[in-house]
Formats: structure tokens, sequence, C-alpha cells
């Protein structure tokens, strides 16, 4: 039976936000420079008649999103942001109501594939991957999340319950072929944690690019009162996690990163590192070789290492890689992999034993996957998008109310602080690194807790309205 509390779309509004990075951020084979932000307006009604707006953003990362080194970055976002328009048409002519659970689901599912491959046949470049167009359609599905939460007066993460939804996780999730469980009769509120934590540990992102001391200087580095080297940014945000950005394809530059990196994290009291790869790796041999020249000959960093993720390409069903032998060693995270919960049901049947969680992949499926994925013991983290301005925020509640294994990757700060100034004058502990955590304790209220009426930001005119 519907419920006074389900919405309808009314209206939408999409604008662009440009970003410009205050240093190049080197991961796997591409650099990024810049970066547009797509900032959504949803508009909706619930079964009350009562009305209120809700906002959700996200940068639209093509290096991350699309990789493709053989067309141009500015190629690949004009495209992202024309099919971000098409999309805006999509989400108003959406005619399913009630939680934006259940509409984000049905989107997902029927909606944005078709919307998908009519772009891909109109846009005239190469097709546009599963992932892009994911980023592209999370802030609509994230300001609808932010635009129930204010229409009903609640903060979405207390409406994953039964009060709330029209369904069970029964509805949209299955187990595992090994497993015996059923989620009939389960809700999300049943595998996030609430109340959450106001503090969250950050882990310090440090990219191809970045420096690992003073002799690397150029003289071409910003003097705008940041930190440039690695060292003393550790100090300056009492870093605790550091992760590490490599190539996948020059396996002695990668070893020779990991060691140079612990070493410095050792002296300056950095307790854990990761390896991040970004989806180039070929073989499981390449990261096994590493791993285990490194517990050979720099056993405390091996130890250092909480886990590995992402070395192998997007599309797990494409390349279904056996990495029992990886995750022997380590934890083994899925992140662009995980599109959503029937790929990391794949992933954990390959021998990935955990989930990197993004809100860039909607809001609606990382729900989906944490639920999934804590269901079936698989452990949880949250990665960044480099994620400035309103973005942070569902970001930074994500980790909160996931119960990760330790934090989560925040690293606006590093590439673009300046960029979130009016955000962190609401929020200052959201965008700040003290102590080696964010303090979200200000994010209250209703929808995500955004208090956007205090936020003064002034946005250029809308690139699209319905």
């Amino acid at each position: 039976m519907p419920k006074q509390t389900d919405i309808k779309i009314r209206g939408v509004k999409i604008y662009f936000l440009p970003v410009q990075t205050r240093m190049p951020y080197r991961f796997g084979t591409e650099q990024l420079d810049s970066v547009t932000c797509v900032r959504v307006q949803v508009d909706v009604e619930n079964a009350q008649g009562n009305t209120a707006s809700g906002w959700g953003e996200t940068p639209l990362s093509a290096p991350w999103a699309w990789p493709a080194a053989h067309l141009t970055y500015a190629t690949r976002e004009a495209a992202m942001k024309d099919f971000c328009v098409q999309l805006g048409k999509a989400w108003i002519t959406c005619d399913t109501s009630g939680h934006p659970l259940e509409i984000g689901h049905t989107f997902q599912e029927t909606i944005l594939p078709k919307e998908l491959s009519v772009f891909n046949q109109t846009s005239g470049t190469d097709p546009m991957p599963q992932l892009a167009a994911l980023v592209c359609s999370s802030a609509f599905d994230l300001a609808l999340h932010d635009a129930y939460g204010m229409v009903n007066n609640v903060n979405i993460y207390d409406t994953y319950t039964s009060e709330y939804l029209n369904h069970d996780l029964g509805y949209y999730l299955e187990s595992a072929d090994d497993v015996d469980f059923s989620f009939d009769g389960k809700y999300p509120a049943d595998y996030i944690v609430n109340p959450r934590p106001d503090h969250l540990p950050a882990w310090h992102a440090v990219g191809g690019n970045d420096l690992l001391d003073d002799t690397e200087r150029t003289g071409s580095e910003p003097d705008d009162n940041y930190p440039v080297v690695l060292p003393d940014w550790i100090k300056e945000d009492g870093l605790t996690c550091l992760k590490i950005k490599l190539t996948g394809q020059e396996p002695g530059w990668d070893y020779d990163r990991i060691v140079n990196i612990g070493k410095i994290g050792i002296e300056h009291g950095v307790q854990w590192l990761c390896t991040d790869f970004n989806c180039t790796v070929q073989t499981v041999d390449y990261v096994n070789d590493i791993l285990d020249r490194l517990i050979k000959d720099h056993p405390r960093i091996y130890q250092m290492i909480l886990y590995v993720e992402q070395p192998f390409a997007h599309e797990l069903e494409a390349n279904p890689l056996d990495v029992h032998s990886i995750s022997s060693q380590k934890p083994l995270f899925m992140d662009e992999s995980a599109h959503d919960w029937r790929i990391v049901r794949l992933g954990r049947k390959l021998g990935w034993t955990g989930v990197a969680l993004k809100t860039c992949k909607t809001q609606t499926g990382a729900i989906l996957s944490l639920c999934w994925a804590r269901a079936h013991g698989m452990s949880l983290m949250v990665q960044d998008l480099t994620n400035p301005m309103l973005a942070q925020i569902p970001h930074v509640l994500l980790t909160a109310h996931a119960g990760t294994i330790m934090g989560m990757e925040t690293n606006a700060m590093q590439f673009y602080p300046d960029a979130s100034l009016p955000e962190a004058a609401v929020h200052p502990g959201v965008y700040r690194r003290q102590n080696g955590q964010l303090d979200i304790s200000t994010l209250k209220g209703p929808g995500f807790g955004y208090q956007l009426e205090q936020v003064k930001r002034d946005l250029p005119e809308p690139a699209a309205t319905y």
C-alpha cells in the first residue's frame, strides 16, 4: 500500500560548475587538471501534497569513469555533460512514485540503459561506458534522496526502514548461490550504522605526480599556503592513512613508489597504506610479485598495507580473473568494477573480499551494494572521486553509515581546496582534515543535512530546466 511519504518528481534543474586543480592529479595512466561538477536540483511532491527541493552533485571525472587514451579529456567530459542534459528529461518523465531507493532502482534498471543506448547511437563519439553513465546519473539520484528527506522533514538515513520503504530488500537482491540466506524481511537499516560516528579517519591520496620530498621541487609548485610535499601534508593534517596511486604497467616504478612512500610514512607516524592500481593491471602475477617482494624485503611496509584496490579492468564480466591468490595475501577491494550488487556477487565468487562504495555510482546503488556485501561477510570502504562542494557531504555520510574498515579516502582538499570555501564556512570539519580525521558533526537535519540556506554560493544559469 502506498505511503503518505512517497514522492514523485515535479521538476529538474541542471548546473555545471567548473573547477581547476591547484596541482595535477595523476592516477593510472591519466592526469586530472580540471573537472566540471554537475549539480542537480530535483523538485518533488509527496502524497500529502507537500513540496520541496533536493540537491545532488558529482564531479564528471572522465579519466576515472571513462578511460580512453585515444579520446581527449575534453571530448569525454563534453559527452558526459550532454548526457546529463539528456538524463534530466528522462528523470522528469519518470512516472514511478515511492521512496527514492525505489525510484532510483527503477531508473537504474529500466530507464538508464535505454537512455545510454540512445546516446551512444547518436553522440558521434565512442560508446560511453556504464560507469560514466552512472556518474552522470548519480547527481540526480542523490538529489532525489535529499528531496525525499526535505519534503518529509527527516534525515535520509532514518528512512531506510519498513516505515518508509514499500519493499524489503528481497525485492532488489538475491543471495549468493553458496549461501542459504534470504533478504526477505530485511531492510537497509539492518545493515547500516545508525546512529553514526561524527569523526572519520581520512585517507590522503598520493598521486603519481605528487612530490615526496623537497628534492623533487621544480619551482613551479603553487605558493598558496597549502602543503606541497608529502611529509608536510602528513604533519599539517595529522595523517595516519596514505592511499598510493600506481601505474599498474610499470612494476619497478610501482614497487619503488610503495617503498619510498612507506618509508616516509614510517618516519612520520603513518599507520596504514593501501595500493590503488586504477584498473590498469593485466595479470594477477603483477600484483602478487609486488606483494611477494615487499614481504621479503620490506615486511613492515607490507604489514602496513591494509588492502589492495581494483587492480584489474572495469568490466568484471568480460575479464573474470580468479584473484584468490591476491586476496589470500591482502584484502582485495572492488571499486570501478562494482557497478551494482550483481557484479559484487560475481566478484565475491572470483575471490574479491571487499567493496569500495562511491556516491558517484548513485546513492541507491551504494546502499544496495552495501547491504549485499555486508550480508555476505565482505568488508567495506568508501572511496573519493575528489569530491568538492556539495559532493563531499553525501560522500562522508555514506562512510559514517557504512561501517568501513578504516574511514574513507578524501582528497579534494589536496587538489582544489578553495573550491569548497562557501560550504566549508558552514561545515568546516567536513572540508579540513585535522588529526587525521574529518569532523562531520555539523551535518544535521533533513535530507543530507546540507543546510543549504546557509551556504553562500552563487550558481550560474541552469544548463537545462525541466
